[in-house]
């Protein structure tokens, strides 16, 4: 997995271990869907090692500590358990020393994905992956985000009673007083994020990417947009098509675009009501009221290399404003082209539509190393405008 990527869990209980050069503390929190958790008791570390759902393994220094859970046994409220790492040593950063987080099958220790967070340096503290509810279904995604306060700056962030020593502290590593009242952590105050690394051009990965031409993907199949190792950087269109169920009844669907910030934050939308953002870099070529014609029926055109910094994921959305669900559409589909050439770069064809007025198609991720990778979504909700894709949008990236 690579930093936003995300896949579907095929078990209830799955195990997330993290292991690194160097020992580490892991720790999983319950979050609800404001992004805290209701209550220490929703922080489960070496210390508190139990909650429900959710456990903590030590491995003893032998083995990785890893975070069990148990998806049918998270309680109503919880849709979000992030599974955290630190180095066990007093002030030791993550440079040098890169963690690898595997998520399992609990049951039958199957490998489901593996996770490595790239160019770290003086981060003390990591999300490193976090397991989610979407739709009634429970993914993963790779996170990776860094903190430079240590365990302690992601307990804050999330709401979990972070104490002042009296005295200097002694232990590094989290404790937790010995009243039943909440897990403290001893450490300085609110975290500060460390600055951003700057892109650079990836060497190969092992990822799929175009050198070998044009790729066609499944649900949740992702290709990096990479030729001979250097990220593609030029100018692509977005196209979108689709066609009427019914011979000679019209369909009028709308593509749009939402960009999104590192944090998921909303930055602006692209689609027939205002076809230029972020400074022209996504130019939208206007609404096609029917479907009619050959090829693509709308075209979303974004310069890679233009967009400003803040934009890190864009989310490609088809709407039916007039009502109509995608079991009336024969078939929808949106491919990547290169802009300059005209060569058809990915393909992703959707099959099997749910009677729903909106659906995402693709997302565009920007990676730490610079290079973007596309994933294909084919993920359907009740939403006719492309306001109203906007949330849906970015709880899916």
């Amino acid at each position: 997995m690579t930093p936003g990527s995300n896949i579907p869990l095929t078990a209830p209980r799955v195990a997330v271990d993290v292991t690194a050069p160097v020992r580490l503390d892991v720790s999983g929190l319950l979050l609800t869907a404001d992004g805290k958790v209701r209550s220490d008791d929703d922080f489960i570390f070496y210390n508190q090692p139990s909650g429900p759902g959710v456990s903590y393994r030590s491995g003893g220094g032998a083995a990785p500590d890893a975070i069990t859970v148990d998806t049918s046994a998270i309680p109503p409220g919880i849709e979000k358990i992030v599974v955290t790492a630190s180095p066990d040593a007093a002030g030791q950063t993550f440079r040098g020393i890169e963690p690898t987080a595997t998520i399992r099958n609990a049951d039958d220790h199957s490998v489901l994905a593996t996770f490595t967070p790239p160019h770290l340096g003086d981060e003390t503290a990591l999300l490193v992956v976090e397991i989610y509810l979407r739709n009634g279904a429970w993914k993963a995604r790779a996170v990776g985000q860094g903190y430079a306060d240590g365990l302690a700056g992601i307990a804050t962030d999330f709401g979990v009673t972070v104490e002042e020593p009296a005295t200097p502290p002694q232990p590094a590593a989290p404790t937790v007083p010995a009243a039943p009242a909440a897990p403290a952590v001893t450490a300085p105050p609110m975290p500060q994020a460390p600055p951003p690394v700057p892109p650079a051009p990836a060497a190969g990965t092992g990822k799929i990417n175009l050198d070998k031409g044009r790729v066609s993907l499944q649900k949740n199949q992702t290709v990096s947009l990479m030729k001979g190792g250097l990220p593609l950087l030029s100018q692509v269109r977005m196209g979108l098509g689709w066609e009427p169920a019914y011979r000679g009844r019209d369909i009028d669907l709308d593509a749009s675009v939402i960009a999104y910030g590192p944090q998921r934050n909303h930055i602006d939308s692209c689609y027939f009501g205002k076809l230029s953002i972020v400074n022209g870099a996504i130019k939208h070529s206007g609404d096609n009221l029917t479907g009619e014609g050959g090829g693509d029926d709308e075209v979303i055109a974004v310069d890679l290399g233009r967009l400003p910094q803040e934009v890190t994921g864009l989310v490609f959305t088809v709407n039916s404003f007039s009502g109509q669900k995608f079991t009336e559409v024969a078939k929808a589909y949106c491919r990547l082209l290169d802009a300059t050439t005209g060569e058809e770069l990915v393909r992703f064809d959707l099959t099997g539509a749910e009677p729903q007025t909106g659906v995402m198609m693709a997302k565009l991720i920007r990676q730490f190393s610079g290079e973007w990778e596309m994933t294909a979504m084919g993920e359907f909700v009740k939403a006719r405008t492309v306001r109203n894709m906007v949330k849906p949008a970015a709880q899916a990236l």
